[in-house]
């Protein structure tokens, strides 16, 4: 499973790079805040919202520490998707939030 440290992370969002974020906490998580060009699909959607995700594209998938994050990478690495998983999830997460 690739990973990315949350400063690793921070460095391509403020370098301007196109990132596509998948934030797998829950809706009410989220509203506590996320990185504000995350998409959320919650952990227990993700096996039915998999034609929501472009194939064609690298993903990052967060969640609060990183274990779900890390179960979403594994279930979509093995439907075919290019993700990584960013260690540490939103709780060592420095960078802005919305």
């Amino acid at each position: 499973m690739k990973q990315i440290s949350t400063k690793e992370l921070e460095k391509k969002l403020a370098a301007g790079e196109e990132v596509s974020i998948i934030d797998v906490r829950e809706a009410e998580e989220v509203a506590a805040g996320k990185i504000p060009v995350a998409t959320n699909i919650p952990l227990s959607l993700l096996e039915f919202r998999t034609q929501d995700i472009d194939k064609t594209k690298a993903h990052i998938i967060v969640c609060r520490s990183g274990g779900r994050s890390a179960q979403a990478t594994m279930f979509l690495e093995a439907h075919g998707f290019d993700v990584t998983n960013m260690v540490g999830g939103m709780l060592d997460w420095e960078g802005e939030v919305k």
